[in-house]
C-alpha cells in the first residue's frame, strides 16, 4: 500500500505504532496498525519517501489493511494506491546478502533503518538487526526478471516458503495468523524487543492502550521460543500445559537439521524460560528469543 499527498506523512504518522517523523526522508520502519483498543490489525514494513509512504505488508493483511486505511485517511490529506499489481519484494536473508547485493549491483544502505532508491526504481531497505532478513528489495514488475537473474548471479539462491519460515521463526518474530489474531496487543509479541513500538511519539490509534500497559504494568502473555523432544504433533490447536494448567498455545513450529524441532508460542506470563512444559502432546522446553541456534551446524 502506499500514501501519496501533503499529508501521507501525517496520516501513517497518527495510525502506526512507531515513529516514521523522526528518521526522516528514506526512513525504513517496523510498525502496526491498530484498533482503538490497541489490537493488532496488521502489521508491516514503512519505506518514506518525501511525501510518499509505501507500507509492504503481509498479503493475509492486504483486505483488512486496505479497509483500514480507507476508513482512517482523508482523501484531502492522502491517496491510498494498492502497489501489488505493479511492484514485486523481495527479501535477502543469510550473512552475504548485503555483499551478494553490492555484486549484483544494487544500492546498499550503510545504516540500518534506510532506504535507497537504485536505477529504474529498483529501492533496497536495510532493516535492523532484530529483523529476519538482512534486505528488502522492491522493483517494478517488468525489471523482475532482470533484478532477480542479477542477485542469482551474484551468488543469491531462491528459496522456498519453508526457508523463509524458519529464518522468521529463529528469529523469534511474529507472524500475522499465527502469533498475531484479532485479540493480540502488540506486547504480547515482542514489539519493544523488536522495535515496534514507539513510546515518544504523538498520538495514534491505540496508543491508550499501548501506553498504559508499558508505563503501568505488563501483558499476561507474552512470545517465546519452544525447543521440542520430539516432532510435535502439527494440529489446531495446539495447546501448551504448565504443571497440568493451561499455559497458552503453539503458534509456529519448524525442523532443524538432526531431527530438531523448535516452534513459538504465546504463553501467560507465569511461564518463564527454562520451563519444562507440555506442548502439543509433547515435551518442550521454554527459551528466550531470538534462539540461540545455528541452522546450519551440524546436529
Amino acid at each position: 500500500m502506499e500514501l501519496l499527498g501533503p499529508g501521507a506523512v501525517g496520516c501513517m504518522q497518527g495510525l502506526l505504532t512507531n515513529d516514521v517523523e523522526a528518521p526522516g526522508d528514506g526512513g525504513f520502519v517496523f510498525g502496526a496498525l491498530l484498533t482503538p483498543k490497541g489490537m493488532i490489525v496488521v502489521d508491516g514494513w514503512v519505506a518514506r519517501s518525501g511525501a510518499s509512504m509505501r507500507y509492504t505488508l503481509p498479503a493475509l493483511g492486504r483486505e483488512p489493511g486496505a479497509a483500514l486505511f480507507a476508513r482512517s485517511v482523508p482523501p484531502r490529506l492522502a491517496r491510498i494506491i494498492d502497489r501489488t499489481a505493479d511492484l514485486v519484494v523481495w527479501r535477502l536473508a543469510g550473512p552475504h546478502a548485503t555483499a551478494v547485493a553490492r555484486v549484483a549491483g544494487l544500492p546498499v544502505p550503510t545504516d540500518p533503518g534506510r532506504r535507497l532508491s537504485g536505477t529504474g526504481d529498483v529501492e533496497v531497505a536495510r532493516p535492523g538487526d532484530a529483523a529476519p532478513f538482512a534486505l528488502q528489495i522492491t522493483a517494478p514488475r517488468e525489471r523482475a526478471d532482470d533484478v532477480l537473474e542479477r542477485l542469482v548471479a551474484a551468488g543469491a539462491r531462491r528459496d522456498d516458503a519453508a526457508a523463509l519460515e524458519l529464518g522468521r521463526i529463529l528469529a523469534g518474530w511474529p507472524a500475522l495468523g499465527a502469533e498475531v489474531d484479532a485479540k493480540t496487543i502488540p506486547q504480547e509479541v515482542r514489539y519493544d524487543d523488536i522495535g515496534g513500538v514507539s513510546y515518544t511519539k504523538g498520538c495514534y490509534t491505540g496508543q491508550e492502550t499501548v501506553s498504559r500497559l508499558h508505563f503501568r504494568g505488563h501483558a499476561n502473555r507474552h512470545l517465546l521460543g519452544l525447543e521440542f523432544d520430539d516432532r510435535p504433533p502439527i494440529a489446531d490447536p495446539m495447546p501448551v500445559l504448565h504443571a497440568d494448567q493451561d499455559a497458552g498455545r503453539v503458534t509456529s513450529v519448524a525442523g532443524l537439521p538432526g531431527d530438531r524441532w523448535i516452534g513459538l508460542g504465546v504463553l501467560r506470563h507465569e511461564v518463564a524460560p527454562g520451563a519444562t512444559v507440555r506442548a502439543a502432546g509433547t515435551d518442550a522446553r521454554v527459551v528466550t528469543l531470538p534462539f540461540a541456534i545455528d541452522p546450519l551446524a551440524p546436529a
